[in-house]
C-alpha cells in the first residue's frame, strides 16, 4: 500500500498513473478497468464523451461497442454509479435479474458483457463536490472468476482497494488531460492563458508579438476546438482540464 501510494503521488502524467493503477488492481484480480470522469454533467445531457476523461485497458473489441457505440448508457452499473456514491458489488445484478427490474436494453447490455467475459466485479462511484461533475470506475474481475470469489476478495481487501481508487481518482483530477477531440495548439493555449490573466486582445497582441486580428483568430479557433461559444467558456474548460499554466512536457499524450 505504502509503495503504491508513493508511486501514484509522484506520477506526473495520466499515462504513468494509469499504468501503475492497472498493475496494482490486477494484483487483486481486477485485470480490466474503465474509468470515467466529467465536469460537464447536466440534467438535459449525461455528458459528452469528447469532454470526459476516459481511461481503460479493456481490449478494442469490447470498448468499440461499450464506449464507441455508447452502450454504456444501458449498463445497469453505469446507471447505478450515476445516481449513487460509494461501492457497488455486481452481485446486485443477479438480484435485479431475479426481480425482473432490468429494462430490455439493460438485459441486452448484460448479455453482451457476459459474452465478453465481463461477468464479475465492483463499481466505485466517487464523491462529487459539484452538481456538474461525476466520476466512477468499473473494476472487472479476471475471466472465470465468480462474483462470490470477487466478494470474498473485497471482504478481505475492499477497504484498501477503495482507498487506492480514491487516491488515484484525486490524483487524476490534478493532472493535465487533453481529449483527442479537444486539442489546442500552443499558441491557442498561450492566448487563453493571457485572457485568464485579465489581458485584453490588444494587450495579448503586444505580449505575443502578433497582430490583434491574429490573436482573435487563435481565440476563435480555440472556441471551435472546445465547442464553446465564448472565450470565457474556453478559459474555464481549459482550466478545468489543467491545461493552462503547466510545466512543459506534462500534458497527457495519446
Amino acid at each position: 500500500m505504502k509503495s503504491y501510494l508513493h508511486r501514484i503521488s509522484n506520477c506526473q502524467s495520466i499515462e504513468e498513473l494509469w499504468e501503475a493503477h492497472t498493475q496494482k488492481m490486477a494484483e487483486f484480480g481486477f485485470d480490466r478497468l474503465i474509468y470515467g470522469f466529467t465536469r460537464f454533467l447536466s440534467e438535459k445531457k449525461i455528458f459528452d464523451l469528447q469532454d470526459a476523461i476516459l481511461l481503460t485497458n479493456h481490449d478494442r473489441e469490447y470498448t468499440d461497442v461499450f464506449v464507441g457505440e455508447q452502450h454504456y448508457i444501458d449498463a445497469p452499473m453505469f446507471n447505478w454509479a450515476l445516481h449513487n456514491e460509494g461501492v457497488g458489488s455486481w452481485g446486485m445484478l443477479a438480484q435485479m435479474q431475479a426481480d425482473k427490474t432490468l429494462t430490455p436494453a439493460e438485459q441486452r447490455m448484460m448479455e453482451f458483457n457476459f459474452s465478453m467475459g465481463v461477468t464479475a466485479g465492483y463499481t466505485i462511484s466517487f464523491k462529487s463536490v459539484s452538481a456538474r461533475s461525476k466520476g466512477a470506475i468499473a473494476l472487472t474481475a479476471k475471466k472465470g472468476m465468480s462474483q462470490e470469489e470477487v466478494d470474498a476478495i473485497w471482504d478481505e481487501h475492499g477497504h484498501d482497494i477503495h482507498l487506492m481508487n480514491n487516491v488515484a481518482h484525486l490524483k487524476i483530477l490534478s493532472l493535465p488531460y487533453t481529449s483527442p477531440h479537444r486539442v489546442l495548439t500552443k499558441r491557442q493555449l498561450e492566448a487563453l492563458a493571457w485572457v485568464g490573466d485579465g489581458k485584453t486582445n490588444q494587450d495579448i497582441a503586444v505580449l505575443m508579438g502578433l497582430a490583434s486580428a491574429t490573436v482573435e483568430k487563435h481565440l476563435r479557433l480555440a472556441r471551435q476546438a472546445l465547442a464553446v461559444e465564448t472565450t470565457a467558456q474556453a478559459v474555464l474548460k481549459t482550466g478545468l482540464s489543467n491545461q493552462m499554466f503547466i510545466l512543459e512536457g506534462l500534458r497527457f499524450r495519446e
